[in-house]
């Protein structure tokens, strides 16, 4: 958030177009008034506002209340309409959220099934069609022939013919995979480069700024849907430590925002078309992890900033649609809608807190250290050779992921599969490396077996695979440190859960191995009589994956709702939630913000959380007193031309102004905006050829007037004028002010005196000096 202490942004992280550089600049330069008087009383003043009508420029705030009343406004006069109109009217709302909801699960279907052909090439292809996946390759009648693979699907070492040597087919798979997954990661980064800048990173953020009221002009565009769309394939597919979860929500805001064009009542009013924004991003979660009831609470808790009933509601129907769509598609070839739907329903017991309170602990201090880290590369990349360079920093990123995860099987294999395969429990006729169990004679022949789960002591296959997801897990947590923030596509969600799926699975091999070492103890048989399912490993994956998650992200409710959707396992909510608000508390006690919050202050975005409590005693005037000092720009109500407007308009950059009685005593009757004032002109040069320089202007009613005296018209722009603005007193405390932002979603409050105007607040002053109390501030100013 320094960033908004300079004149205009600092450039942000995340690359913007370059034509768009100088117009963040421009438009976040000497935006707001405010004041400031000396001993003699004379006022002097600092502009910066934000347009508050309905035409908004680009990296500008929206004004909620503002948009609201122009709303219903707009209601109040389709009554006029016929009733045809009027049903249409009402009914537009959810006819947008539905095409939103079927659009996204096509996109999200078509991204995963390409997704999962591209995975599987890196590896090889089917000898029946060069266009089936191996899990479609090996439905047909093929022999399994070893773990994972067919007698239809061939690795790229089988075209060389001749050769039984299992070095040289190593290589050659070897050099595949490194090959193929390099030239996917460096095909994406050239996409978006060319085509879509905003299409990189994981645009939760981003999101999360534009719902609170921010004009981004192009990031929600069709060039940005395309390219991430396509961008998500090819980055999954080239084994970079990211995920396609997480931008999905990007990816459907960007089509609501494409097809609400259909719908003018919402292109004409950002504040009713973030509202649908906010519908979009619940689909997107509900696609990203087959979890509607998730995607909605998630809108509710991590992007959305206004959140009415009846976005709740549509949220709540596009997020069904999407996920109906969605599974009709049947993308992950189960049936099911959840992407890591476990089969296996037995009761945890109340002795296992204790490890899930530790995985929650370990989740929170992970996911801290994982934000401190990568927020300091993303800092450090703007100032290094290699960061100016995106191209050449994907391609060595994704050498050496490629180089490192080969190697090691639960690296190798994608994120999803490995993810899959954690959450899962061994049972008695498996044979894969986590499922290697010596076990005694008295429990292989008693009850035991009749549960179908195995349980038992490490063998050597298990050992080696612990030691290779202890490994797993410290790569992937390395690795997503300098991908996430890259010139691509990159989502946080799965590797999240990768590595704390690894700690998890570590942990409850672990804890059954102690059980089982202590199986005759009175305390194991008085909780498990007949030893038959003590403990679950997949368990413990799916509580580390949730903690993880939760330490990087500081999500809660949706997070647990979204695991338990995720999962289907309806039984191990309670351990979840306990993992969940552990890692919460241990992560906010040692960083204050998620991975999205903190990209959010490093990027210099205008963004006021409401859920922070705001702890300084500082008044509207000391916010004014920080700043330089200008002069402060009005319009007199009543002795103001046509030429005094436009030479207004010329000479300054400022957002809006605000009107007064008069010069002198500077009482506030009005602010209107400067797109807004700027059309009114043009519309009323356009349609009266009468108008001329000398023509007066009134800010009353919206009718021309012919003076009395034969000279020219004068006009009255009272309809393009806020004639109710929000006031406050110098003293106001500054956290009320605050909550007037947050809960009102102003743009900016005027700052008078018994109705004298004596400055203006934005949102981006109170940012700014939330900053500099944090730089200058040593807690002694606190309630």
């Amino acid at each position: 958030m320094r960033g908004l202490l300079d004149d205009g942004f600092r450039e942000p992280l995340i690359e913007q177009p370059s034509e768009l550089d100088d117009l963040m600049n421009l438009h976040n330069t000497d935006t707001n008034h405010y004041i400031d008087e000396d001993d003699e009383g004379s006022i002097v003043s600092d502009i910066i506002t934000d347009d508050i009508g309905t035409a908004y420029d680009d990296f500008q705030t929206v004004d909620w209340l503002r948009d609201q009343a122009k709303d219903r406004q707009r209601h109040k006069d389709t009554m006029m309409e016929g009733m045809m109109y009027k049903w249409f009217d009402a009914a537009s709302g959810w006819m947008v959220v539905f095409i939103i909801g079927v659009l996204t699960g096509l996109v999200a279907g078509i991204v995963e099934i390409g997704a999962k052909w591209l995975i599987d090439v890196r590896e090889g292809y089917c000898g029946e069609g060069w266009f089936l996946d191996k899990e479609a390759c090996c439905w047909s009648n093929s022999t399994i022939i070893a773990q994972d693979y067919c007698s239809n699907w061939l690795r790229w070492s089988d075209l060389l013919v001749g050769t039984d040597n299992k070095m040289v087919k190593y290589a050659i798979n070897y050099f595949c995979y490194i090959c193929i997954g390099t030239s996917f990661a460096m095909l994406t980064v050239i996409f978006v480069m060319v085509i879509a800048p905003y299409a990189s990173g994981s645009g939760i953020p981003e999101v999360k700024t534009i719902l609170s009221g921010f004009i981004i002009r192009g990031y929600l565009g069709l060039s940005t849907l395309m390219t991430k769309s396509v961008g998500l394939v090819l980055c999954v597919a080239s084994g970079l430590s990211l995920g396609k979860e997480g931008p999905m929500v990007h990816v459907a805001c960007c089509i609501g925002n494409v097809f609400v064009r259909l719908f003018p009542k919402f292109t004409k009013n950002e504040a009713r078309k973030r509202e649908v924004l906010s519908a979009a991003a619940a689909a997107g979660v509900s696609v990203a992890f087959g979890a509607p009831l998730g995607g909605v609470l998630f809108s509710l808790e991590e992007v959305s900033y206004y959140f009415p009933h009846k976005t709740l509601w549509r949220s709540f129907f596009c997020a069904m649609v999407a996920s109906v769509v969605l599974q009709s598609l049947n993308p992950y070839s189960t049936g099911q809608s959840a992407l890591f739907y476990i089969e296996y329903d037995y009761a945890w017991h109340f002795f296992e807190l204790i490890p899930f309170v530790i995985l929650g602990c370990v989740g929170g201090i992970l996911g801290a250290f994982f934000i401190k880290c990568n927020i300091f590369w993303c800092i450090k990349r703007k100032t290094s050779k290699l960061g100016h360079h995106p191209f050449i920093e994907v391609a060595v990123v994704a050498l050496v992921t490629a180089l490192i995860s080969f190697v090691n099987p639960f690296t190798r294999k994608s994120t999803a599969g490995l993810i899959k395969e954690l959450f899962s429990v061994c049972e008695w006729e498996d044979n894969s490396d986590l499922c290697d169990y010596s076990y005694s004679e008295k429990y292989n022949n008693g009850t035991a077996q009749s549960s179908n789960i195995a349980w038992g002591a490490p063998n050597a296959r298990l050992k080696t695979a612990i030691w290779e997801l202890v490994m797993a897990a410290v790569v992937k947590s390395v690795i997503t440190v300098f991908t996430f923030g890259l010139k691509v596509p990159a989502g946080l969600f799965i590797p999240s859960l990768a590595v704390g799926g690894c700690i998890g699975r570590v942990m409850g091999e672990l804890v059954q191995y102690i059980t089982y070492l202590n199986r005759e103890s009175s305390f194991l048989q008085g909780i498990c009589p007949d030893m038959s399912v003590c403990t679950l490993t997949g368990l413990y994956a799916m509580v580390g994956a949730a903690a993880v998650l939760s330490g990087v992200t500081r999500m809660t409710v949706s997070l647990v709702v979204i695991m338990f959707e995720l999962t289907g396992g309806i039984t191990y909510i309670v351990p979840i939630m306990v993992a969940v608000m552990t890692a919460k508390w241990v992560g906010d006690f040692i960083t204050p913000n998620g991975i999205y919050d903190a990209h959010i202050e490093i990027n210099g975005y205008p963004y006021l959380d409401g859920k922070e409590r705001f702890m300084h005693t500082s008044m509207c005037e000391d916010v004014c007193k920080t700043k330089k000092v200008k002069e402060l720009k009005t319009i007199d109500a009543n002795s103001v031309t046509v030429q005094d407007l436009e030479i207004l308009l010329e000479t300054t950059m400022y957002h809006g102004f605000p009107i007064v009685s008069d010069d002198q005593l500077n009482i506030v009757i009005g602010y209107v905006s400067r797109n807004d004032l700027i059309r009114a002109l043009k519309c009323a040069r356009d349609k009266h050829i009468d108008l001329v320089n000398a023509s007066r202007v009134y800010f009353t009613d919206g009718l021309m007037r012919s003076n009395a005296g034969g000279g020219p018209i004068s006009v009255s722009l009272g309809k393009v004028v806020n004639h109710d603005p929000i006031c406050i007193e110098p003293k106001t405390p500054l956290a009320h002010t605050i909550d007037m932002f947050t809960k009102l979603g102003v743009s900016q409050v005027l700052i008078t005196n018994r109705g004298k105007l004596k400055g203006i607040i934005t949102r981006k002053d109170v940012l700014r000096h939330i900053d500099y109390l944090k730089t200058t501030d040593n807690g002694h100013n606190l309630f």
